[in-house]
């Protein structure tokens, strides 16, 4: 079984030093009853370094204002501090135009707002959008509404029993109907990695647009837009080692500049009347409102913090936890791993024979192992499994082999308290 990620995912993990990494992240220190914190659950959200929450705090402590509207010095502030946010995260991704980077509460509104705005509006009765098997609900109910509402319907592109996405089968589903494709670029159940840019080229190639879920991919690879040339891509802050509550929506645009506005209010406008109102361009339209300011300082922060570490080293950190991680769990008897793809990140998934998924989960918190427990917002994906929840461990360049086998060795206790 191989866990290589992708290419040049090979590069030796020598020149990075975890133990460093790790002085970057304080609650990772946490001890309780004398253990020490291993914490497990990145796909669910990552820990922050010290140079986020100082950013924030700072935000708060010497610039904090409105922005756009003042003409003071400390609204100036906070704006241009808000909108290099913006530009840092244009860079990131490499997207275009900063245009095109639109600030939401993360990658569930982002899916909302292209569902609503974009796709919603072109459906119509017998119209179809392709899915996959693996995806997030976030990524399955916003489209279930739209086609509900036009009397459109959804297609299930399968994968393999290793959790690979049926290439072929996905192609065969593309028709005259297809109006939207929106697929995950790494499976937060699985950690499976999509070949995003071929299932792009082949939505193109009937031209349906194609909207990228990318909240497990940003955290973990080089994202470049660009290079994959989706129409529209969706991430969230808090994955990606920075704030809760702000994430963003790249779309492209000629896209954005056509869609209607998804919320409506303050600072989007540029001229209200009763009789009628017209609207500021892209990005503008669909930030209604005052924003999650201090959220987009603290999600610059962490593009400055993740483009200050070399993505090659922590990227072959991670392959190496998850590759140790699948070898020792798969030595432990009674011990089922689900998701075993040649392309992965490093995400691992797993039953216990007998025990169910959330006895795992106590009483590996016991031992100070923080993992996730449950369906992970993935229930049509659990029904193809055959089982109703898994065990996930999910890492982070800050976890170390050592915490890889204090999970494997927990893991044999579980397997003895039940089958003694």
């Amino acid at each position: 079984m191989t866990t290589v990620r992708h290419e040049g995912a090979r590069a030796s993990t020598r020149g990075f030093d975890v133990d460093r990494v790790r002085e970057d992240f304080p609650l990772i220190s946490r001890e309780r009853e004398g253990r020490r914190l291993v914490y497990l659950d990145n796909a669910a959200t990552a820990q922050k370094p010290q140079s986020v929450i100082d950013a924030v705090a700072c935000f708060y402590l010497e610039h904090n204002a409105n922005i756009h509207r003042g003409v003071y010095s400390l609204s100036e502030e906070a704006t241009e501090a808000y909108e290099a946010a913006r530009e840092k995260v244009r860079q990131f991704v490499n997207a275009p135009r900063h245009e095109e980077i639109v600030f939401v509460r993360g990658t569930t509104e982002a899916i909302n707002l292209v569902a609503h705005s974009f796709a919603r509006p072109r459906l119509r009765p017998g119209d179809e959008i392709v899915l996959s098997v693996m995806e997030h609900h976030s990524n399955i109910v916003p489209w279930q509404l739209a086609c509900e509402a036009a009397g459109a319907r959804l297609r299930i592109a399968p994968m393999t029993d290793d959790g690979t996405l049926d290439v072929d089968a996905y192609g065969g589903l593309l028709s005259e109907r297809t109006r939207m494709v929106a697929l995950v670029h790494v499976s937060n159940s699985l950690g499976t990695i999509n070949p995003a840019r071929e299932l792009v080229e082949l939505a193109h190639a009937r031209g349906i647009p194609v909207l990228l879920d990318g909240a497990q991919a940003v955290p973990h690879m080089r994202v470049d837009v660009q290079g994959l040339d989706c129409d529209f891509y969706a991430f969230s802050s808090h994955k990606m080692f920075g704030p809760t509550g702000i994430g963003v929506l790249y779309g492209k645009a000629h896209h954005l500049e056509a869609m209607p506005p998804y919320q409506s209010g303050g600072d989007m406008i540029r001229s209200v009347r009763f009789d009628k109102t017209s609207f500021a361009p892209p990005p503008t339209k669909f930030e209604a409102g005052t924003q999650h300011v201090a959220g987009a300082v603290g999600l610059g922060a962490a593009v400055d913090y993740l483009e200050g570490i070399d993505i090659a080293a922590r990227i072959a950190h991670e392959d190496h936890l998850l590759a140790r991680a699948t070898t020792a769990l798969s030595d432990i008897s009674g011990v089922r791993l689900l998701g075993t793809a040649r392309n992965k990140a490093s995400v691992l998934s797993f039953v216990v024979d007998g025990v169910h998924a959330h006895d795992v989960g106590t009483i590996l918190d016991q031992e100070g192992i923080c993992i996730r427990t449950g369906h992970h917002c993935t229930q049509p994906l659990m029904e193809r499994l055959g089982v109703p929840a898994t065990a996930r461990a999910s890492f982070a360049f800050y976890n170390t082999a050592e915490e890889v086998d204090e999970l494997a060795s927990a893991l044999g206790r579980v397997r003895d308290i039940f089958h003694q």
